[in-house]
């Protein structure tokens, strides 16, 4: 008679992982039931393939594609350290050579949405090896699942646990802020990030693409904008083609991509490529040579707003545009002449968040006009700008605890939804295991009715670029942004730090045999040390 453990979400869990491995999954499924009997699976025999009942077949992009990259994935470690002996492993007696996929939901070519359902249920059991999900983002995510439950014995043989998994994600937007304008990164390194994105289940990956120091970006409409604005307008930009290459690549992963262009702050280095747009700052009443933010007061800036956020309307699918909005500095607008007349004429007294609050909505207009639903940053809402109802507050201040509960507090009370990012800014680093503090963050501590509280949509991990480029991005955001992810996708409850640095140092393990150079927990080791491919 098999021994089953039940075990639910919250429990300490760290003796049970000494028997069963199978608990070393990360972010930790919503329900578990698991057996110490275990499959043994053949690096040769074992395949994927779709259920008879499944809704897609073959040629479905998102699961032809995953299966051939799980299958690489699998047995990567195979040829380096086979363990059991060729022949023992093709006699050997795995019953169960497949996983079954069903979806029930039709669709393949289709890019994930804020509404997309993750669900899936991943059974190993006697009857056979079953994943079975709504929709095929669901199913990638049970994919990535039974990838982390199968480990090696002793002598090298590879195995699952008797389990049935029952999973979905508890807030619908998990997301992974990347600042490419700072300092740059190349393609290479936002694929790798989109790896660990798919491997932590995260499901949106925010591109900061430009902001004051460089404008790397290519526009098709305004190519002077990266000409002029990039660090260097033919090594430091991205094409058409490599947000193409971009776009595909984190669809195939159920990963939804966000493009933010920031407005009408952090646009210095649009004003290189589009004279006129920014605000001529003034000193002694006559020009200094410097620009402030953009100008809000000419016909011809909402003209090359319409013009430019068509195209991005156009370039990145998903139905949200991130517009910034935030840390607008109003001193070159009080210095200028013109804007203070343009004050006057619209009755703004000196209150210069009018103005900004002016041209948000203006903005917000437009890129309604094209189909668009947006995000902006606290500053907006803070504001009192007049806002569609399906805006999302992206709450980034405070650095103590009560001050972003208080913000989303009065975000959701104003009945729109809200995005967290506050308590999780990964490129501030500190001495010791600082993942901690982003591991037992938790977004619903705030005052409010269920209804406020089911606003929340998820949050985002953000690496700002100041200090942080190709040399360091990796190492500083794994293993430290799986914190983030399980506090994103797992029930409220999981909160064991023990449990969790049990697990997380086994997953940073992983990400290394992954090739995604992970920095360490503590003092240990990996069975598997990093080796540069």
């Amino acid at each position: 008679m098999d021994i089953f453990r039940v075990f639910h979400v919250g429990l300490a869990l760290l003796p049970l992982l000494l028997v069963f491995p199978v608990e070393a999954v990360w972010p930790l499924p919503q329900v578990t039931v698991s057996s110490p009997q275990v499959y043994p699976i053949s690096p040769f025999a074992f395949r994927f393939q779709y259920s008879a009942s499944s809704a897609v077949w073959e040629g479905c992009s998102v699961l032809d594609e995953a299966f051939n990259r799980y299958s690489r994935i699998l047995f990567a470690d195979w040829e380096q350290n086979p363990g059991t002996r060729t022949e023992d492993v093709l006699s050997g007696a795995a019953p169960f050579p497949t996983l079954a996929v069903s979806v029930s939901t039709p669709g393949c070519d289709d890019y994930p949405q804020l509404d997309s359902k993750e669900n899936y249920k991943l059974s190993i059991s006697d009857q056979g090896f079953l994943l079975t999900a709504d929709t095929v983002w669901g199913a990638l995510r049970g994919l990535e699942t039974f990838n982390q439950l199968i480990w090696r014995t002793a002598d090298g043989s590879y195995v699952i646990n008797k389990t049935e998994i029952t999973d979905y994600p508890r807030f619908a937007h998990r997301g992974l802020l990347l600042d490419t304008s700072r300092h740059y990164l190349p393609v290479k390194a936002i694929l790798q990030t989109l790896d660990g994105m798919a491997y932590t289940k995260f499901n949106v990956f925010h591109w900061h693409i430009v902001d004051d120091p460089s404008f790397p970006y290519q526009s098709v409409l305004f190519p002077q904008l990266s000409k002029k604005g990039a660090y260097h307008p033919e090594t430091h930009v991205y094409t058409s083609s490599d947000v193409k290459t971009v776009l595909e690549y984190a669809r195939l992963r159920g990963i939804r991509v966000i493009s933010e262009f920031d407005t009408p702050g952090h646009t210095q280095s649009w004003g290189r490529g589009v004279p006129g747009l920014l605000t001529p700052c003034y000193r002694k009443e006559k020009p200094c040579g410097t620009y402030g933010p953009v100008n809000p007061t000419l016909n011809s800036t909402y003209h090359f707003m319409a013009e430019f956020f068509n195209e991005v309307s156009y370039v990145f699918p998903d139905f949200y545009i991130h517009l910034g909005g935030d840390e607008v500095d109003f001193n070159c607008w009080k210095s200028n002449p013109h804007i203070q007349e343009f004050m006057k004429i619209m009755q703004f007294g000196d209150d210069y968040s009018k103005l900004e609050s002016f041209y948000i909505k203006k903005l917000m207009d437009i890129v309604s006009w094209y189909g668009k639903s947006y995000l902006v940053w606290q500053e907006v809402f803070d504001n009192c700008v007049e806002m569609r109802n399906d805006t999302v507050v992206h709450v980034w201040k405070g650095d103590i605890k009560s001050a972003y509960l208080q913000e989303l507090a009065a975000v959701t009370k104003a009945g729109y939804r809200a995005l967290l990012s506050s308590p999780w800014y990964l490129n501030v680093i500190a001495y010791g295991q600082d993942w901690t503090q982003a591991y037992q963050v938790e977004p619903l501590l705030f005052d409010g009715s269920p209804e406020q509280k089911a606003l929340v949509i998820g949050g985002e991990a953000c690496m700002w670029g100041e200090y942080v480029d190709v040399t360091n991005l990796t190492p500083r955001l794994w293993p430290r942004a799986a914190a983030v992810a399980e506090r994103l996708w797992s029930n409220a409850t999981v909160r064991n730090l023990q449990d969790a640095y049990s697990r997380l140092s086994e997953f940073r393990c992983r990400l290394l045999r992954h090739g995604i150079r992970a920095q360490p927990l503590f003092v240990g080791f990996c069975e598997q040390e990093f080796e540069e491919l």
